[in-house]
């Protein structure tokens, strides 16, 4: 942390906003030829990417961290091209290592009644067990507090973003195969990673879910299997076919969540939606999951795979955010990056 800062963000009144709560942009890190997503298929996400952006910007900013000027010039040619208004898009010299702002960006806290009503957590990004490099990622969320002038707190642990959800009211959902993985923290007790969860996040309880989906490389993100849609409800994936290897996990998954009880003593409100048919690609199963939404300002943005589960999931979500466009982009390229639209991007909320 900080030298400046004895207390952490929730003794000093900060935490964390729900994802549907109104954003002052949505962050993202802009995708480019060393990545090491998407292996030989690179040029195929940018239709489905810019469009993504598109659709964010008709409804709030969207602020892209770009490696160079090189790319910053040819983001500009693209989304032009793809009909993005350009005022709503702010680009700044940030270089990354790839283009997963989910989990190395900063999570914004707010405390409306504080000096600074606004501030960044920066938590430790290790390429989800060092599996790839992550030297630059891990570096975002300082810069963007630095452009944005406001103060960075450093737990000095790793968490990411993919790995929590919130309800926005005191309770964070998150799961024991990734927070627990030796990956990560390897010297912390679950109680103490909940410690830091709730003084870093300002929330008051943490429920865990045991797994995440077949095909995900993050050790079991929450963002591929159960998200709140309000604070007392959850949308969660299920598999109703037996000979899939994650029907057991996400039946498993759904009897937890039938038991947690919030805070005030209240069971979940649950909506279940069926997972894709199979997304396969070079032999490998990828992690394709219509959990991994994306919550704009009046618009939620689901990946589409090409398959008749689409429409049903698409009707699943009209019900759970009424009051917003339900927007299905198709995700079949950018799953082979082993994430999608939520994974791509970090909200900051307005305040």
């Amino acid at each position: 942390m900080m030298e400046e800062f004895k207390r952490t963000p929730k003794e000093l009144g900060y935490r964390f906003p729900a994802e549907w709560a109104e954003h002052a942009a949505t962050w993202l890190s802009y995708p480019h030829e060393d990545s090491y997503s998407w292996p030989g298929t690179l040029d195929r996400i940018f239709p489905s990417y810019n469009n993504f952006i598109r659709e964010l910007s008709k409804n709030e900013q969207v602020c892209i961290n770009v490696r160079n000027e090189d790319l910053r010039d040819r983001v500009i040619r693209d989304l032009t091209k793809t009909g993005v208004d350009m005022t709503k898009i702010t680009l700044l010299l940030h270089p990354t290592n790839d283009a997963w702002c989910r989990d190395h960006g900063p999570a914004f806290l707010l405390n409306p009644e504080a000096k600074d009503p606004k501030v960044i957590v920066s938590w430790k990004y290790n390429a989800w067990g060092n599996k790839y490099d992550y030297d630059l990622d891990e570096e975002i969320p300082g810069l963007i507090g630095k452009y944005l002038q406001i103060p960075v707190f450093y737990p000095g642990i790793v968490m990411e973003g993919g790995a929590v959800d919130f309800n926005g009211n005191g309770t964070l959902l998150t799961t024991n195969q990734c927070l627990l993985h030796e990956n990560r923290n390897p010297g912390l007790f679950q109680h103490e990673i909940e410690e830091y969860l709730q003084s870093f996040y300002g929330v008051e309880q943490v429920l865990w879910l045991d797994e995440g989906i077949d095909g995900d490389d993050t050790n079991g993100h929450i963002d591929d299997i159960t998200r709140f849609f309000r604070e007392d409800a959850v949308v969660t994936m299920v598999e109703p076919r037996r000979s899939d290897g994650n029907h057991k996990i996400l039946e498993e998954n759904l009897r937890q969540l039938k038991s947690f009880r919030l805070l005030n003593g209240k069971q979940l409100d649950i909506a279940e939606i069926c997972m894709p048919k199979p997304v396969i690609y070079d032999r490998q199963r990828l992690p394709a999951s219509y959990a991994n939404f994306y919550i704009g300002n009046k618009s939620v943005i689901v990946p589409n795979f090409q398959c008749k589960e689409d429409d049903m999931a698409m009707r699943v979500l009209e019900t759970c955010f009424p009051g917003r466009s339900i927007i299905g982009i198709d995700s079949v390229e950018i799953i082979w990056g082993l994430g999608s639209f939520h994974c791509l991007s970090q909200q900051e909320p307005k305040g």
